[in-house]
């Protein structure tokens, strides 16, 4: 069972943290909030689903600091940002360092909800692809190298006949190990095929660059 998405809250106004509570919650969702972005990487657990919405300036890390350390670690929680002194520089800041939306404060409650449930229908749908990425590199493993290679001209764009040239192999040959990648991949076409590849392992068959010491 999925855990329910939660509306992480951060704010060093205690009033502000009561009343969005009180906001978010008379929206059906759950909320948590958090004093401080200190108080709340202490005990994030990045696995939950949800999103942030998080105040610019306070105390310690700041919260486009928090978006940016989130984005060094490579967290995807979707974030939206709330100020009341926003201006171009903090919004394209916020926006490069991953945050989904920005909100002057004060805000009306119909563009918070609808910002709240933009960033978790994007985390729902981050998070399949998540679990879709790890299946297909998962059965991507699973391939003999000779299906393997069949599958990197595959997606050069090769016919069966080509491959087989190519491989020094029949076109019988060809053919039975491209069913048997296909039932191992679990696609049920050649476009669906290299989609799943390509969006699980965009560099698939390419030869890695070496570096030239001089």
């Amino acid at each position: 069972m999925e855990a329910e998405p939660t509306v992480f809250i951060i704010d060093d106004d205690p009033a502000v943290r009561q009343a969005l509570g009180v906001l978010i919650r008379s929206m059906r969702l759950r909320a948590e909030a958090f004093e401080s972005a200190q108080q709340f990487l202490d005990t994030f657990d990045a696995s939950r689903p949800g999103c942030l919405l998080v105040d610019v300036r306070m105390p310690g890390i700041s919260g486009l600091e928090l978006l940016e350390q989130l984005e060094r670690h490579d967290i995807c929680l979707p974030a939206i940002v709330m100020s009341a002194y926003g201006d171009v520089p903090m919004v394209v800041r916020a926006m490069k360092a991953g945050a989904l939306n920005f909100l002057e404060k004060p805000c009306r409650d119909q563009q918070l909800w609808e910002a709240i449930q933009e960033a978790i229908k994007w985390d729902a749908a981050h998070r399949q692809q998540v679990v879709l990425r790890s299946k297909v590199l998962h059965r991507l493993k699973r391939l003999t190298p000779g299906e393997q290679e069949v599958l990197r001209l595959l997606i050069e764009g090769k016919s069966n006949k080509t491959i087989a040239t190519e491989l020094g192999l029949s076109v019988r040959t060809i053919e039975v190990r491209r069913a048997k990648l296909m039932r191992k991949m679990k696609a049920e076409s050649l476009a669906e095929l290299i989609r799943l590849t390509l969006s699980a392992a965009p560099h698939f068959g390419k030869p890695q660059l070496s570096t030239v010491v001089s």
